[in-house]
């Protein structure tokens, strides 16, 4: 069975046309309620969409499966998802009337940012890298503050254009973005239970690979491969981490690496370039600089401190 070719969709203009919905007020931004749209890309139940630009999605009563990779998430009340440009979004649902969900969707071309503040500050937020089943689930009182932010942004998008609606938009627009960072530090608050079991299955991970020859053969592990493993984005586990340890995930990486280091300094006549090449780095001096960095001590000078 071959897989479907998927909607590629270049402009917001496309987008419309698919979904049966007018055609934008405005080329490169637009907002719709998701009830008004009469077309869902999943006629056949089944299908994967690509957009050359930013969607910020606030669902309702969603019923069917959108998944990233091969991790699936159920939409319930007030969840927002966000999505950067080129990303691939899987959908599937058990039959077409679960397509049908309220809500609002955002769409934000790149060009629309040009010669703004938004511009650089867009691609810094980790969030529109999520994956879906990281999506940000909303309390009552957030889901009205985000709800009549979109509903200001469809104001003003259906006025009339002036000189002044772009930069009243990308100022609501950055108002809506701003909420979101802080709703996801809350999620991070308020799910530490959830958390901390991530935080437990990568110290197991990381336990198990630097005991193994996975270390030395293969080299340490990226922040990519770690959040494979758990089933996160990279962004994510990073964010998750910052709040439970205050550490990212490459500075987690490297603690467990340099208290293994010091194991094998202090307990073993392996050389430094021994342990260096042990523990997967493919130079002596990079172990070196790291383990100068993290200690304010060279390897040697730790070890003859225990002599």
């Amino acid at each position: 069975m071959h897989p479907k070719t998927p909607h590629h969709f270049n402009t917001i203009a496309a987008y419309h046309r698919f979904m049966e919905l007018p055609t934008p007020e405005h080329p490169l931004v637009s907002v719709v309620r998701f009830e008004e749209i009469r077309r869902h890309p999943g006629g056949d139940l089944a299908n994967t969409i690509i957009h050359d630009f930013y969607t910020v999605a606030l669902k309702k009563n969603f019923n069917g499966k959108m998944m990233y990779g091969q991790q699936e998430f159920d939409f319930d009340e007030g969840v927002m998802h966000l999505m950067a440009p080129k990303q691939v979004l899987s959908l599937r649902a058990a039959s077409p009337a679960d397509f049908e969900h309220t809500g609002w969707l955002l769409l934000i071309h790149p060009d629309f940012l040009w010669h703004t503040s938004l511009a650089k500050k867009i691609r810094q937020y980790a969030f529109f890298n999520y994956h879906v089943h990281e999506a940000l689930h909303l309390s009552e009182k957030e889901e009205q503050l985000v709800t009549g932010i979109f509903e200001q942004i469809s104001a003003e998008y259906h006025s009339r254009i002036d000189a002044s609606s772009q930069s009243v938009i990308i100022a609501q627009i950055e108002l809506l973005l701003t909420y979101v960072e802080r709703f996801y530090q809350r999620q991070f608050v308020t799910r530490k239970m959830a958390n901390h079991r991530v935080l437990e299955q990568l110290e197991t991970f990381l336990t198990d690979y630097f005991e193994s020859s996975d270390l030395a053969e293969q080299g340490i592990p990226s922040v990519q491969l770690v959040a494979d493993q758990l089933n996160v984005s990279a962004n994510y586990l990073s964010r998750m981490l910052q709040s439970l340890t205050g550490q990212s995930t490459k500075q987690f990486i490297h603690d467990k690496l340099i208290a293994l280091s010091k194991e094998k300094l202090s307990t073993t006549q392996l050389s430094v370039n021994e342990i260096a090449y042990s523990l997967g780095f493919e130079h002596t001096q990079s172990f070196t600089k790291l383990f100068k960095q993290q200690t304010n001590q060279s390897p040697l000078e730790f070890r003859k401190s225990f002599n």
